[in-house]
């Protein structure tokens, strides 16, 4: 199957395009620089320049593939406050790719998040039952899951916010690692006691490809191996990496000890991927978060990475 991958040189993609290759796909990846370009290049992928304001051109690469995969988003947009314009561009993008395999059967796969079913408070384990009206990415979701009506062959895997490895080098690990690297100490809130799932990088890339090959339309799936790790016991984790204390501080702190992750990190977003692995078949079999935290790699930095996080 010859596949166009959004986001294919970031953190995620840079799994899933070897998984894909090893499978027997040819992939193609959007790079928007050089640096990105002779990655994909190198991973042994061709590569089509441009990028998520490019629509006509995400629409000429989706029509000429087999099937796609959506993983960028523009995160750089979201974490300086604008969620709501990277969403747009997001919803943007998806319905330029999906007007392009209408009617063709072609798989098409997008990326959400399970921390969007904290916003709704369950007060229970989330499932992919779970349906939201609307909202900033929610919309993307929802567009998507209506192509099953339209031709599509598709699906959205909602990732635990966790998505770790050695590979994870900007997502919300490595930035609360640098935070309590910059004040001394790995904070929780309150008790600590909120769950937030995870997956391994590794695993999630092999579930991409499987609802690639085969998830049926409008299928809704869940990237999480471990359903709920209490933030208390990630701090502990961290503090332990960087030989720190764990610190209990109130909401009104959040902010100062915790960046942008202030409010994520009060969020209980206990989630299943129960329906997901027996739809696909899908087992994850790689180290969990507190596991893959008490390894190295996530506390190997450069004496210019240590300046950055100050």
């Amino acid at each position: 199957m010859r596949v166009f991958i959004t986001g294919a040189s970031g953190h995620i993609g840079s799994a899933v395009v070897p998984t894909l290759l090893s499978a027997g796909h040819e992939v193609v990846g959007l790079a928007r620089s050089d640096v990105s370009a002779a990655a994909l290049t190198a991973a042994g992928a061709v590569v089509r320049r441009g990028d998520l304001d490019d629509l006509r051109g995400l629409q000429d690469a989706a029509a000429a593939a087999d099937g796609v995969i959506h993983l960028a988003f523009k995160h750089d947009v979201a974490f300086t406050g604008d969620f709501a314009g990277a969403a747009a561009a997001d919803l943007r993008a998806v319905e330029a790719i999906g007007a392009a395999l209408e009617g063709s059967g072609k798989p098409f796969v997008i990326t959400s998040g399970t921390l969007l079913l904290a916003r709704e408070a369950l007060g229970r384990i989330g499932t992919e039952e779970d349906r939201l009206d609307g909202g900033p990415r929610v919309d993307s979701e929802n567009a998507v899951i209506a192509m099953a009506g339209r031709g599509v062959r598709s699906s959205v895997i909602r990732l635990a916010p966790t998505v770790h490895s050695s590979l994870d080098r900007r997502g919300f690990v490595p930035s609360l690692i640098a935070m309590a690297r910059k004040t001394g100490v790995a904070a929780y809130v309150g008790d600590g006691a909120n769950r937030w799932p995870a997956v391994h990088t590794l695993d999630a890339a092999r579930l991409y490809r499987l609802a690639l090959e085969a998830a049926p339309a409008g299928s809704r799936l869940h990237g999480v191996a471990d359903e709920g790790v209490p933030f208390r016991k990630i701090a502990d984790a961290i503090g332990r990496g960087l030989g720190l204390a764990a610190v209990s501080i109130t909401a009104e702190h959040a902010a100062e000890h915790l960046g942008f992750l202030a409010a994520f990190a009060q969020l209980d977003n206990p989630t299943s991927s129960a329906q997901t692995q027996t739809r696909l078949g899908w087992r994850p079999a790689h180290p969990g978060l507190l596991d893959d935290l008490a390894e190295s790699h996530y506390f190997e930095s450069s004496p210019s990475a240590r300046a950055d996080a100050r």
